[in-house]
């Protein structure tokens, strides 16, 4: 009876270290998986901002970025080629809006 209890007492302070490891290994694993995660949208993001820039420099404008992350531009294109692509641009979704209603009137 006495050793039974003392097995039982053994096999609950080894199951207890065994689980205190897995658990104290899966958090770790956890911690790098997020930290990889992290560094990883964090080159995706300066990767997707390079390509704008570099988008944006090939189609004729200025881009300066703010220390906050944020993208300014200067166009170096005329205000009126501006304000015709804006009136096109109103124009087709004005065309889209329609479409959808008569669209939803079908249904």
């Amino acid at each position: 009876m006495l050793q039974a209890f003392f097995v039982g007492r053994a096999l609950a302070a080894a199951v207890s270290e065994r689980a205190e490891h897995l658990m104290s290994d899966g958090l770790s694993k956890l911690g790098k998986f997020d930290a990889e995660q992290r560094e990883y949208f964090r080159q995706f993001t300066e990767e997707v901002m390079a390509r704008a820039e570099q988008e944006q420099a090939a189609a004729g404008a200025d881009v300066s970025v703010a220390a906050n992350g944020s993208v300014k531009t200067t166009a170096t294109t005329d205000s009126e080629d501006l304000q015709a692509t804006i009136d096109n641009l109103r124009a087709e979704i004005a065309q889209v809006r329609a479409s959808i209603q008569q669209y939803r009137q079908d249904q």
